[in-house]
């Protein structure tokens, strides 16, 4: 396709090396008053006659920013998905230049192969006018070549940023997602006013609401801040507003709670500052009927009065509000305002809650998960950002397990780490006993959680709260260094289980909308976005499987040639025989899969201990049959770097943190940066993988995928699945201690009794930049349950 063949590939070795040369040429091009290429092609192209040129002989530039924004009106087909515009920032070494990305190239940016830091050569750009602005014009980029080497004596660009190239937008967005404060519009901290309370011109929450009707102009204010919702950006390319932001709060006086929403411009201004717990004078406000669709949080007072059914308004204009913030040393007992409370739970609390119960928790994060991204609707470019987390208490030997999405505080959700102090509010709490007793239990945030680490803790209502005093006191009874080796970061985390049934799994999908076809995972693959996870049900056989050492994963995840010199060998896969297979399989994976190779390929007779030959693979009849006649082979069973859990090491968190955080907008100063390579951390496993190959059922197709077998020695509640009675295979082969049985005669069995039987498999797949996508086997459903064929 056209956008495949502009797409830089990555570099190899020797052309990192010369990339590297050619950044210190440049550099020293620059030093002895060379012209600079940026300036000269940016002359070049606005005196051509066609304002396009093809710059001969490019030299490496470096990528120091890429910047995104909303695009402006109803883009014209077929360019109609091009929501987001991009500006790329260029160094030379002796000059910046802000870039326009043509929009057709957007897809080097949403996989991450154009990004900060990156080395590229530019082989064709254009000059574009503004047609509403006088001598107003900026390169566009047009082709680019990805060359080795990366930028990391490139200057950053300038703090304060310029507004974006193209159209009238004034600031740039968040790269990545939409909730988060960017730029530095946005005001840390407002300056807190010596302000004068008469409180005899004062109104309360519950007049406003008695009153509202009758009045235009309404009284003063004081309030207190309560609970405070997640940034909601609602930009639309056709929409001229430029400041398209709306935060909710919910605040209370003496008379009880109301709803408070902080629109547009106020955003960037005052919503850093008004933090849970902060005083509020609020004067020349309005007042609207409430929405009726927006999420509530649960208080921690459970006997305040609620007033739902109007809002507090806060504008720029009609009217322009004034807001002022009261040091809480200013604050009177007289005034009544509430304190902020809680609902602080212990872990051995949780087992005991229902779904959906709304707490807060404390506890020491032991494992952090990568930052990954979920789709918000369909072919959309707006993402969820999230990551997972596991904490504990003292109070249980199980963790909290965490989905936390980000809350628009960036500084805290890029910052969480293993050994920090971690609070999380209006936690939701997530649990199917219904339908799956021995599900796991989980919180994850709502609309109104906020996060916080340690560095943030102080000043904040929640240190005076008991359990959070309990917690400090059980943490000062901890060995550091105990609680050290049990930490962990990173990595492929496979959670929530799919759920045992089928038919769960689908939901309120229909089952034709829910499967893919093997031949379409193609299509999935091309279309995901940078850290982006989706969760798909292919219908297929399990047809061969390959167990990879930790060695030879390690050389797989760092790009080395793997040389295997092992015959695919036979297995199938879908009842309780096949469970015990690979449960034997992964207890045992040093003599594991035992069989004769000869001339044709696999018997099924396993070897004897005798004949010191094994093979850690196998292949069932019908894939020796009919693997060299598929239509299309599609192979992703390669494991990444971004793939594996590390051992969490204290001393490199800095880089430990960027590798599982995503790639900053912004190019990062050298002295942040380290030589050290994300593959001398240790695996926090220390097991290899399987390389599962799934055949479609009509013969003609076939993909490689990986089974990544997570267990941790020294912490084995880290990476907990369901009860292995009520999961499938896949479960089992995480299930390692307590593990006995010899492998071989069980893989003999369920060869023979399970040959070309029919599974659902659910692959989780993600893309973790450039053309690195991972594709893990999660669950594998027999279409033999009750009621699936049916649904079928």
């Amino acid at each position: 396709s056209a956008r495949d063949s502009r797409r830089p590939r990555p570099p190899s070795p020797a052309e990192r090396r010369q990339g590297a040369a050619a950044a210190a040429g440049g550099a020293a091009a620059a030093a002895s008053g060379g012209a600079c290429w940026l300036q000269r092609v940016f002359e070049e192209v606005r005196g051509s006659s066609r304002l396009s040129v093809a710059p001969a002989e490019p030299p490496p530039v470096t990528v120091v920013a890429v910047e995104r924004y909303l695009a402006e009106g109803p883009p014209p087909p077929p360019a109609a998905a091009a929501q987001y515009w991009y500006d790329v920032t260029l160094a030379d070494g002796a000059r910046l230049e802000r870039c326009y990305l043509a929009p057709r190239l957007n897809g080097l940016v949403q996989r991450a192969h154009l990004r900060a830091g990156a080395r590229l050569r530019l082989t064709r750009c254009s000059y574009l006018y503004d047609e509403k602005r006088l001598n107003y014009g900026f390169l566009c980029l047009e082709e680019l070549e990805r060359v080795g080497g990366d930028g990391a004596d490139a200057p950053p660009p300038p703090r304060r940023r310029p507004p974006p190239l193209r159209g009238e937008k004034k600031r740039y967005l968040p790269l990545w997602n939409n909730e988060d404060p960017y730029g530095d519009m946005w005001v840390a901290d407002k300056t807190q006013a010596q302000v004068d309370v008469d409180v005899s011109k004062l109104t309360s929450l519950g007049q406003l609401e008695m009153t509202w009707r009758s009045r235009v102009h309404f009284h003063p204010l004081l309030v207190r801040v309560l609970y405070k919702s997640r940034l909601r950006y609602y930009g639309k390319p056709e929409k001229k507003l430029d400041m398209p932001y709306q935060a909710y709060f919910e605040v209370a006086d003496s008379s009880g709670m109301m709803s408070m929403v902080l629109w547009n411009s106020l955003c960037p201004e005052w919503y850093n500052s008004m933090k849970v717990g902060t005083v509020l004078l609020l004067e020349q406000y309005a007042i609207k009927t409430s929405y009726p669709f927006k999420t509530q949080p649960t208080p921690g007072d459970s006997q305040m009065k609620r007033f739902a059914t109007i809002e507090i308004s806060l504008n720029v204009r009609d009217p322009p509000t004034k807001i002022s913030i009261i040091p809480e040393e200013m604050v009177k007992p007289e005034w009544g305002l509430p304190e902020v409370k809680y609902r602080f739970i212990t872990r051995s609390e949780l087992d005991n809650l229902p779904n959906n119960h709304s707490c807060d928790v404390i506890g020491l994060v032991t494992f952090v998960g990568r930052a990954e991204r979920a789709r918000k609707r369909e072919h959309g470019e707006d993402f969820w950002l999230y990551r997972w987390a596991h904490a504990i208490d003292g109070t249980s030997d199980q963790p909290f397990i965490l989905e936390l999405f980000a809350t628009s505080q960036p500084d805290v959700f890029e910052h969480i780490h293993p050994m920090t102090y971690l609070v999380c509010t209006q936690m939701r709490v997530v649990r199917d006993l219904a339908e799956n007793p021995s599900s796991t239990i989980y919180l994850t945030t709502s609309n109104e959680s906020q996060i916080f680490i340690t560095g943030w803790h102080k000043g904040q209502p929640y240190t005076k709260d008991t359990k959070v005093k309990n917690f400090i006191q059980w943490t000062k009874t901890q060995s550091e260094a105990d609680r050290m080796k049990k930490t962990v970061i990173g990595g492929y985390y496979p959670f929530p289980r799919p759920p045992n049934n089928f038919l769960k799994y689908c939901k309120n999908n229909k089952v034709e909308s829910v499967l893919k076809a093997i031949g379409e995972m193609e299509k999935e693959i091309e279309d995901l976005h940078y850290r982006e996870h989706k969760r798909i049900a292919v219908q297929g056989i399990i047809s061969a499987i390959r167990y990879i050492s930790s060695s030879n994963a390690a050389e797989e995840a760092s790009g080395a040639e793997l040389q295997l010199s092992c015959a695919p060998l036979p297995f199938m896969i879908n009842s309780s025989s096949v469970r015990k297979i690979l449960q034997a399989a992964l207890c045992n994976p040093e003599h594991t899969f035992n069989f004769s190779i000869n001339r044709e390929g696999m018997s099924a007779i396993p070897e004897t201990e005798e004949t010191g030959r094994t093979r850690d693979s196998w292949q069932s009849d019908l894939w020796a049959q009919v693997k060299d006649k598929l239509m299309k082979y599609l192979h992703h069973s390669t494991i990444f770097p971004e793939s594996i859990p590390r051992k969490f090491d204290y001393v490199h968190k800095d880089l430990l943190m960027q590798q599982y955080n995503l790639y900053a907008a912004v190019h990062q100063p050298k002295e942040t940066r380290t030589d050290k390579n994300i593959n001398e951390f240790k695996s926090a496993s220390g097991l290899g993988y399987y390389e599962v190959t799934v055949l479609g059922i009509n013969h003609d197709v076939a993909i490689d995928v990986a089974f990544l077998p997570l267990f941790c020695p020294e912490d084995p509640h880290l990476f907990q699945l369901e009860d292995i009675q009520h999961d499938t295979l896949l479960s089992r082969m995480s299930c390692i201690s307590g593990c006995q049985q010899k492998a071989t005669n069980e893989i003999v069995k369920a060869a023979m009794d399970l040959d070309g039987k029919h599974v659902v498999c659910i692959l989780d797949i993600c893309h973790l930049g450039d053309d690195k996508v991972e594709v893990f086997l999660s669950k594998i459903y027999k279409t033999v349950e009750p009621g699936v064929l049916e649904s079928m």
